[in-house]
């Protein structure tokens, strides 16, 4: 049989290997949020390849409004987001909900977790106060603003032949690409191009690689011509 002494040693020393929910520190969480930026927005309805996480903390996943793309895991799950939740789904997405299409394997570090769930409950404060420009993420990341852009990268037509796509733009050039090499693209949000002017975007160690950009889905079969000439 235990003795009392034993037994209260015993309580405290579970007590002090328990996860202490709430006990983060905001500022430092705004610092490993920077792993989290590349695929999410602290701005309401600015999602990203995951949806934006401002106001998550309290809500049920798989419910943010504007986001597409969970998966049946996601929507299908009774979780509501809070500090357990969180906890444990930042430290194994994949064994918390599994099936989710979440690929971030997780963060090991009980007190990073705790730090960021501090960030999460209330980041622009936390932020502000972590320095060192943390402010600006809360409009962290933005994409690049294709709405004005030079003649040479305005799309004006793209003719088809055979396995060759040949692309015109505002400067009056035209450039040939291999269909494999050119990929077609949209972007609906306020940065993306406007209505009707398509963007390309060079790339590739040789210049040979480019995505063409345009506003919505249906400009691309308006733009593209088959015709060899």
């Amino acid at each position: 049989m235990m003795c009392n002494k034993q037994i209260l040693t015993l309580v405290v020393a579970l007590f002090l290997v328990a996860p202490a929910f709430g006990a983060g520190d905001a500022a430092r969480g705004a610092k490993v949020f920077g792993t989290c930026i590349a695929c999410h927005s602290l701005r309401v309805g600015e999602h990203l390849t995951g949806p934006s996480l401002a106001g998550m903390v309290g809500r049920r996943a798989g419910t943010t409004d504007g986001f597409a793309r969970y998966s049946e895991a996601l929507r299908k799950t009774d979780v509501i987001w809070d500090e357990k939740s969180l906890d444990a789904w930042i430290a194994d997405p994949q064994k918390f909900i599994p099936g989710n299409l979440m690929t971030f394997r997780g963060l090991r570090d009980a007190g990073q977790r705790a730090d960021l769930i501090a960030f999460l409950k209330n980041p622009k404060p936390a932020a502000e106060s972590a320095g060192g420009g943390m402010g600006a993420m809360m409009a962290s990341p933005r994409l690049e603003s294709l709405r004005a852009v030079e003649p040479q990268a305005r799309v004006t037509a793209i003719r088809y032949c055979k396995d060759s796509y040949f692309v015109t733009l505002a400067t009056g050039k035209t450039f040939p690409f291999w269909e494999v090499n050119l990929r077609f693209k949209t972007n609906g949000t306020p940065d993306g191009p406007p209505a009707g002017k398509p963007v390309i975007l060079r790339g590739g160690m040789q210049g040979d690689r480019a995505s063409i950009v345009f506003a919505s889905p249906d400009e691309i079969g308006k733009f593209v011509k088959k015709r060899c000439e």
